[in-house]
């Protein structure tokens, strides 16, 4: 309780409903979460911490303002640029862009020297997992996705041939093909030295390559595959295992092998209660002593995280972790948050909370300033903090994470670089200034990746005066986008990425459609990216699968050979060269988007539920967050700039689209009808202005009109 907390700093008081630490208002539900949870047991003292926290956002806050400040200073040059030059055939030529300092120079060749990261990040290629830390259960699941059954994977989606199955008994001949497809991929990854897995008899397997061979837990063998495990679950009481030669009853392969525990575009955290609970969530994944309770079939089930494993193996005992390595995402540098007010009772910037915070929780894995243990870590075993940092703007934005990331080490006493920083590369001057970004941080970074949605968003805001851009589906093929996917993987290998940090790739967002993500997501591992989102465990399972038929440190190795894709190709903005479109194909795209932006905006403002599988138009469900807003929203903000649409034209379609939305939500007894609430209620009104105000939003996003609006419906 409040009452009982004492220390020089800690006074009562301030501003109503607040308590004062270091000079800072702090809501008192955080107050006391920060020092009767998150505080004890890592040598970090209440004062320590508060006045750490007071004097960096003393320091950083009036730097982050500057940034902001470039960032508007910029677009305003460019939009001057623009309307200067009319009819330009593109966007703002490289010349002017470095001009303004938009484009900076390129650094000298450059290795990073990041060091302490854990085989997941470094070594290992495989999927990645993004969870809304405010659910408890999904945060669950995905920390215990590390391990899937194949089968499982398999027979449950429509993984085979398209088809699900039918009904709730067994289908005998649907077991079979699962178990014919999983004993194909054991002969592709693991052959045996005579003969196929689908007549293997059982005993210790003899293996065309012995080393594959690693040990066992009890009957079950493990064996591995560029570096990724594989398990064979042998229980011949099994209702599976007894009718197989060598009883397997399941195949789970090392599935999703980090995740990403989000505290940004997938959750709704507005206040300091949103905040609470999301910190209290990392810390119990954390300390592995988070639980969620559900009701499953009419039980009531309590999941927790999964204990490590155990294997006994020729040279001793081996333990491999039986989690995914937990990485946190925090919000990026445009966002504030009342949990704290500063004392110019400014709200505190939300990026500097985060990383304070969060760090801090993280103690309880890494053992505070004391890291000689590492053996006991429930997470990271190098003893690292990995802090992945979404939507900075070129390399001073970078430079400035580093910056505070090195403050906050100082304030918990840890070594340098003990936090480690993964760089978003989904806004276009990052992009265009990628290498300078990635030495801005060279010593810390441990990942980068590419995503469509938030950077096409940017890419239309960026050069909103250009033109209408394309269609949505179209822009997908535009010359930029290829461009942008090359150059990162390119670039991050001629830095030194290649056995030193994680190159990643964007979601597959359709999670019922596990057939198509089979033939088509193999091209991330292709592509020499080393992770790639996934929408769920499942898909993590199958996408693992990618991983064995294709050896991703071999292709790094052909990609490095490669020049850096040209910075031109990336500047080409994605503008209609005939947009000359009939009434139908407008209406479409906007019933499209609005759709998309309404299915998303109702729960996000109504309940909020920051990430969840929302139904496309075509009633195809879909995993959204954040960034479906920004790119669906600009889009059309783009197309009403420049006359292919008009105000009149968005209003019908969010009424029309409402009752798309509304029929779709049905079955949700938690939902409540928009149509019903009229023209104003506050999705649709939250929804209207992120089309109608998305040119005055910074840089596209959508987190202010939803923060407030959300706020509002609170």
């Amino acid at each position: 309780m409040l009452k009982d907390l004492h220390h020089d700093n800690a006074t009562s008081g301030g501003e109503a409903g607040t308590v004062t630490r270091a000079g800072l208002q702090v809501d008192p539900s955080l107050a006391s979460f920060v020092e009767n949870e998150a505080m004890p047991g890592t040598g970090i003292s209440n004062d320590r911490f508060w006045q750490g926290l007071a004097d960096l956002t003393a320091r950083f806050e009036p730097q982050g303002r500057d940034l902001l400040m470039t960032r508007d200073r910029l677009q305003a040059d460019i939009d001057g640029w623009h309307r200067e030059n009319p009819g330009a055939a593109s966007g703002a030529p490289e010349a002017f862009l470095r001009e303004i300092g938009y484009l900076v120079p390129e650094p000298a060749p450059f290795t990073i020297g990041t060091t302490g990261v854990d085989p997941e990040i470094a070594e290992v290629a495989g999927a990645q997992l993004v969870v809304p830390v405010l659910n408890a259960r999904f945060l669950l699941n995905a920390a215990n996705a590390r391990w899937g059954s194949l089968y499982d994977a398999l027979y449950g989606t429509d993984a085979l041939d398209g088809s699900l199955p039918q009904g709730k008994a067994y289908d005998e001949e649907r077991g079979a093909r699962v178990i014919g497809w999983a004993k194909a991929f054991l002969d592709d990854a693991v052959p045996l030295a005579d003969g196929s897995w689908e007549a293997w008899t059982g005993g210790r397997p003899q293996l065309a390559d012995p080393s594959q061979y690693v040990g066992m837990r009890g009957d079950n063998i493990l064996l591995r595959h560029n570096g990724l495990h594989i398990e064979l679950v042998i229980d011949p009481g099994h209702s599976i295992g007894r009718n197989d030669p060598a009883g397997i009853a399941d195949i789970e392969l090392e599935s999703a092998l980090t995740t990403i525990v989000d505290l940004e575009d997938s959750v709704a955290a507005v206040d300091a209660a949103d905040k609470t609970a999301a910190f209290r969530n990392w810390l119990g994944i954390v300390r592995s002593d988070l639980t969620a309770e559900f009701s499953k079939n009419g039980e009531t089930m309590i999941r927790r995280a999964s204990p490590d494993r155990t294997y006994a193996t020729d040279a001793g005992e081996l333990t491999l972790p039986g989690r995914s390595l937990l990485l946190v995402r925090n919000v990026g540098h445009l966002m504030r948050n009342p949990a704290i007010r500063l004392p110019n009772g400014s709200d505190i910037p939300e990026g500097i909370m985060d990383a304070a915070i969060t760090s801090l929780i993280a103690l309880h894995d890494i053992k505070g300033h004391d890291l000689k243990d590492l053996g006991q870590n429930t997470n990271s075993r190098a003893g690292s903090v990995y802090i992945v940092k979404p939507k900075m703007h070129g390399p001073d934005e970078c430079a400035f994470t580093n910056d505070l990331f090195d403050a906050v080490e100082d304030m918990l006493g840890l070594r340098r670089n003990t936090i480690k920083v993964g760089v978003m590369d989904e806004e276009r001057r990052t992009s265009a200034n990628l290498a300078a970004c990635i030495h801005a941080v060279k010593d810390r970074v441990f990942f980068i990746n590419t995503g469509f949605l938030d950077r096409t968003g940017d890419e239309i805001h960026t050069s909103m005066l250009a033109g209408p851009m394309l269609r949505k589906a179209a822009i997908k093929q535009a010359e930029w986008i290829k461009a942008y996917e090359d150059r990162n993987v390119q670039i991050g290998l001629a830095c030194g990425f290649a056995g030193r940090a994680q190159i990643g790739k964007g979601m597959w967002a359709a999670p019922d459609r596990m057939q198509a993500m089979l033939a088509e997501k193999i091209g991330h591992p292709q592509s020499g990216a080393t992770t790639a989102w996934v929408p769920s465990p499942t898909a993590a399972t199958l996408h693992a699968t990618h991983y064995h038929r294709c050896d991703v440190a071999a292709r790094q190795a052909e990609r490095a050979k490669e020049s850096i894709a040209p910075l031109s190709a990336l500047l080409t903005v994605p503008l209609a060269d005939d947009a000359n479109w009939s009434d139908d194909e407008i209406r479409e795209e906007v019933d499209n988007n609005c759709q998309g932006i309404l299915g998303y905006v109702v729960r996000w403002i109504d309940q909020g539920v920051g990430c969840s599988k929302v139904p496309d138009i075509h009633d195809v469900g879909l995993m959204e967050d954040r960034a479906t807003l920004r790119i669906s929203s600009q889009h059309l903000a783009n197309w009403l700039e420049h006359g292919v649409i008009d105000r009149d034209m968005v209003e019908a379609a969010l009424w029309r689209m409402a009752e798309v939305v509304d029929r779709q939500n049905a079955g949700d007894p938690s939902y409540v009808p928009m149509v019903p609430r009229g023209r104003d209620c506050l999705p649709i009104r939250a929804s209207r202005a992120l089309i109608l105000e998305g040119r005055e939003q910074p840089s596209g996003y959508t987190e202010p009109v939803l923060h407030r609006l959300r706020a509002e419906a609170k």
